[in-house]
């Protein structure tokens, strides 16, 4: 029989990591304890969403929340840009640094002053491995050509293309290429060439895609991920719920 190989995919979710991916990682730790085998995280770094990425902290004092996020150089970066090609800027980093003070105690602010990755996923990564989060777990990227290369086609994908001097990640449908802008706005690009390692694949293909490389036994899913997951599609694998969790949209700082 295969040993298992346990799973949990997420987007980088802000510079501290959101509580709700601290609860991915636990469930897989238990179940790794239970049943043994791999531990994997899928890190979609792909995704463009710089949503994805906001930061909600709470001051020490008073307990209010605030968001946080990366600044970026120029809006084509901001808005289409996947997360391992948005540039961290330095004076951004410099700046938290000074506004985190209230939110963190030394030494998860000496942590984040100490970063010096330079794109938004790297930087994201380096916090939650610097945590200690990732220990004994293994990291697989959706941006590594590598494993693009080596991943099953999809008929549902979008592709990282040049746009006004970025990258962009562009969805192809219908035979071209486009960047959504919202509401019933998109901006067509021009038709190029491209290659699979180019290729990330929209929402309703991303499991199979990946499955197609790691070839997981177990799954651990969030909550939102419940309810556009094909589980049908993949009978070899169980699926298993993440562990609850209070404040699970808000930061983890340990």
């Amino acid at each position: 029989m295969k040993d298992p190989v346990i799973c949990f995919g997420q987007q980088p979710c802000g510079f501290f990591p959101k509580r709700f991916l601290v609860s991915k990682i636990e469930t897989a730790r238990r179940l790794q304890g239970e049943i043994g085998g791999t531990v994997v995280y899928f890190m979609h770094d792909s995704d463009h969403d710089f949503r994805e990425t906001r930061t909600v902290l709470r001051d020490r004092k008073t307990d209010e929340p605030r968001e946080f996020n990366f600044s970026f150089e120029n809006q084509t970066q901001r808005k289409f840009s996947p997360l391992y090609l948005k540039r961290v800027v330095p004076e951004w980093h410099r700046k938290t640094a000074c506004q985190l003070l209230p939110y963190l105690d030394p030494s998860a602010l000496s942590l984040f002053s100490g970063v010096g990755a330079r794109n938004v996923a790297d930087f994201c990564l380096e916090v939650y491995s610097r945590m200690g989060l990732l220990e004994g777990i293994q990291v697989v990227r959706s941006s590594d050509p590598k494993f693009r290369l080596a991943a099953c086609p999809v008929s549902d994908f979008f592709v990282d293309v040049p746009y006004e001097g970025e990258i962009v990640r562009a969805r192809w449908k219908g035979g071209k290429l486009s960047l959504f802008k919202g509401g019933d706005v998109s901006i067509e690009l021009p038709a190029t060439e491209f290659g699979r390692e180019q290729i990330s694949p929209a929402r309703d293909t991303r499991f199979c895609w990946m499955q197609s490389v790691i070839g997981c036994t177990h799954y651990v899913c969030g909550l939102g991920e419940q309810g556009y997951m094909r589980m049908d599609e993949a009978p070899e694998v169980e699926f298993v719920v993440r562990d609850a969790i209070d404040r699970s949209d808000e930061a983890y700082v340990g």
